[in-house]
């Protein structure tokens, strides 16, 4: 990939876990993002999937310098960004941006719609003077489909999508380069997902931008994405594009993930096999040794208990954690 606007390398992000009532010491820590690596090209849409407590989302926030990281590097156009302080990091505020999953939570409801989507303005007061900003909030709300005359409505007074649609302004307000949507169609009905996922294909050819898109929904992300990488107890364990990752998906984990997406056509149904993953995801605290997939896979076998496998190109064309990612085994 030439010339990435975000390079993600070597990402690691440790909660520490304390107890004790008066003096407090630390006996472990959950690896919520363990080791998190990959490039985002301009006007390229990444897809993150994985199941809850993976780590996406404390990926997002690390991104996004909500927190801190443990270790790594990540580097937006060219220049180091984990280390920036002060004006620094608030111009870098401009240029990355989030989308929030939760849009009945994310707006304050005491205020206007106008005040939430203008909010960026007050605080980056170089990019719209006072008098432009009523009008740059009105043809926000017009770009994201919601009427600009309802610039002084509160959030109460929206549908769920409408609010997704008012958090998707707000992301736009600095023109960012970047937006990180975290889960931003989870809490929305399936017709409504449709709509904002269109929204946010067209916003991305009208104005260049990249999104690192997250789900736990491999369906969701498939028409959007251009490449997807799936996250495993904070671990990328295979990453690849559209058609490499949803047509030749050589990794365990992604397979069952694949397995579970509804198909529409009752013929087709009927011919795909079924993958039922035994047990819950372990816990982050404590992850299985070698391959962290292996307490739950068909394939385990001795070497995956004792070696980690690396994030490599192997047979399929595409980077895969999985040691026998080759071979094409049935699930007994």
């Amino acid at each position: 990939m030439s010339d990435p606007i975000l390079e993600v390398r070597d990402l690691v992000k440790h909660f520490p876990v304390r107890m004790g009532v008066v003096f407090k010491r630390t006996v472990g820590h959950v690896r919520a993002v363990d080791g998190v690596s990959f490039d985002l090209a301009r006007a390229e849409t990444l897809g993150v999937v994985g199941e809850s407590g993976c780590g996406k989302s404390t990926l997002a926030q690390v991104l996004m310098r909500l927190e801190p990281a443990t270790a790594g590097a990540v580097r937006f156009e060219g220049q180091e960004v984990l280390d920036l302080k002060g004006a620094a990091l608030r111009k870098l505020r401009r240029d990355i941006q989030i989308v929030l999953q939760d849009p009945y939570t994310s707006l304050n409801p005491r205020m206007t719609v106008g005040d939430i989507v203008g909010e960026p303005f007050e605080i980056h007061a170089e990019v719209a003077p006072k008098g432009d900003r009523r009008k740059r909030v009105q043809d926000l709300l017009d770009v994201v489909g919601l009427n600009p005359e309802h610039i002084n409505r509160y959030p109460h007074q929206f549908s769920g999508g409408q609010r997704q649609r008012i958090g998707i302004a707000r992301a736009l307000a600095l023109r960012p380069k970047v937006i990180i949507c975290d889960e931003p169609v989870s809490a929305l009905d399936v017709s409504i997902q449709a709509q904002v996922m269109n929204l946010l294909g067209e916003l991305q050819q009208e104005f260049g931008l990249s999104y690192v898109f997250i789900a736990h929904d491999l369906s969701v992300v498939r028409h959007l994405s251009d490449r997807v990488a799936v996250m495993y107890l904070g671990k990328i364990v295979e990453i690849g594009t559209e058609a490499e990752l949803y047509e030749h998906p050589t990794h365990p984990y992604t397979q069952a993930l694949l397995s579970a997406v509804p198909v529409p056509d009752p013929d087709l149904r009927g011919q795909r096999q079924i993958i039922r993953l035994e047990g819950d995801v372990p816990s982050p605290v404590d992850p299985p040794s070698g391959c962290r997939f292996r307490t739950r896979c068909w394939k385990a076998q001795e070497v995956c208990a004792t070696e980690e496998p690396e994030l490599i190109t192997r047979v399929g064309g595409h980077p895969s954690a999985c040691h026998f990612a080759e071979e094409r085994s049935v699930v007994p």
